[in-house]
């Protein structure tokens, strides 16, 4: 560890610089991100509190596809960044094909399943007959179309990999303020036009995305970019780029899935706590949204850079970027949760009015301020990890934090020991302590510089 940090002094401004200037653009495109979805779950509310309920369920289930489309992505940026750092942008261009192929082929499956059991899907996750209604028509239009999401995500990921994170930025931007400016109209309607009610919410989400997709695929068919594709070239399926793809992206897609089931179990373990806490828990969960976004735009300038170096056969290089980009995503973590702690009662009370509620989230903000260095860790350098190629040491990392360390320290801290809300984030705190000192172990003893791929 020394001898890492000792090197460091060979680590200048300009290194700084390309860090931040990989890591902002990603930083804006997540901000926006949060703020267009409380836009639009604002719009959503407006038709009535089973619209809400509709869209809730249908992301439940979005969720999980999600989780594949990111497992995509993330060996997607690897083996891109791996062969842009090694100047091999024939392999890159090629490894893009082979994921947007793949990224059709997973989409139309999940389209043909929705459609196909779409009433089905949503009976099971517990939709109402009152709820049905509105589920119906918004998962019809998003979650059947999702192929174009996916697109969206492989791309991105693939203009990430090559070092490109601003276009994403200004693409995402376009797409959410179209996604905006549709929801207005088509849901409340325009003139003699008087909207589709839900259905306008659901029809506006996917043209954005579309449009989004349309346009990442125009700039990646340009020479713009490092990453270059002809649309109209003859397209063939490489077997072995699909296996690599899959064998780095799929245990991303299980981290995701397994933290999702986790979140499901103690989430029901919350409400049996109390209304108040279960009320007070997803408050907090809220606001605790925007202390990850520094983590995740450093988490894709650490995925890019590590990538990139060891293509470039500098392994030494990866590990200093991979820790700068911790680093320097810690400072602006540590800014957030000194806003926590000191702002706390004014954040809880901008979301309740229930003095029980107020205590209970400036409780849980002030053990969030204090952990995160910890957070910072899971974020940023399990996705330098994921850079490099090596995704199963995270995915069982999570696995052992979630369930062995938060679901249990939930159990026994909120309900057995009857620390309640306060008992559930302490459970929180522990498990992303104990997963980031696992990560950065990993990260440090460099087992990831070993990581051939194809």
């Amino acid at each position: 560890m020394k001898d890492e940090l000792r090197s460091f002094k060979g680590f200048h401004k300009e290194n700084i610089i390309t860090i931040m200037a990989l890591a902002l653009p990603a930083m804006i495109e997540n901000i926006l991100q949060v703020l267009i979805g409380t836009v639009d779950t604002y719009f959503i509310g407006k038709i009535g509190t089973e619209a809400i309920a509709g869209v809730g369920i249908t992301n439940l289930i979005m969720n999980i596809y999600i989780a594949f489309f990111l497992a995509l992505g993330v060996g997607t940026t690897a083996i891109a960044s791996r062969n842009i750092g090694s100047n091999n942008v024939e392999n890159a261009n090629n490894a893009v094909k082979q994921s947007i192929i793949m990224a059709l082929g997973i989409g139309a499956v999940f389209g043909i399943i929705n459609l196909t059991f779409s009433k089905n899907i949503l009976l099971f996750l517990g939709a109402e007959e009152r709820v049905l209604q509105y589920a119906l028509p918004y998962f019809f239009s998003v979650a059947v179309p999702s192929v174009f999401l996916c697109l969206m995500m492989v791309l991105s990921s693939s203009l990430r990999g090559a070092g490109d994170t601003k276009t994403p930025m200004k693409i995402a931007i376009v797409s959410n303020v179209i996604n905006i400016v549709l929801d207005y109209i088509l849901i409340f309607g325009i003139f003699d036009f008087n909207g589709l009610g839900i259905l306008g919410a659901g029809i506006a989400t996917t043209t954005s995305r579309i449009v989004g997709a349309i346009l990442l695929l125009r700039k990646i068919n340009s020479n713009e970019t490092k990453i270059h594709i002809n649309i109209l070239d003859k397209w063939s399926i490489d077997k072995d780029i699909l296996k690599s793809i899959t064998k780095i992206g799929l245990p991303a897609g299980f981290e995701k899935l397994i933290m999702r089931f986790g979140q499901l179990v103690y989430g029901g373990l919350i409400i049996k706590i109390g209304t108040e806490a279960y009320a007070a828990h997803n408050i907090a969960g809220t606001i605790e949204t925007f202390s990850y976004l520094p983590g995740m735009g450093f988490g894709v300038a650490a995925a890019t850079l590590v990538g990139q170096n060891l293509g470039a056969k500098k392994a030494d290089e990866a590990q200093k970027y991979g820790l700068m980009s911790y680093f320097l995503a810690t400072g602006f973590m540590v800014i957030v949760g000194a806003i926590f702690y000191i702002f706390a009662p004014s954040l809880a009370e901008l979301f309740s009015e229930d003095s029980e509620v107020i205590n209970l989230v400036v409780k849980v903000l002030r053990i969030i301020a204090l952990f995160q260095p910890f957070l910072c860790i899971t974020l940023v350098i399990t996705s330098a990890l994921q850079g490099a190629g090596d995704t199963k040491f995270p995915m069982y990392s999570t696995l052992v934090g979630i369930w062995g360390v938060r679901v249990l320290g939930v159990y026994i801290l909120g309900m057995k020991l009857d620390l309640g809300l306060v008992g559930v984030w302490l459970a929180y705190a522990l498990d992303v302590t104990v997963r980031g000192i696992i990560l950065m172990i990993r990260f440090m003893k460099g087992k990831w510089k070993e990581i051939k791929i194809e």
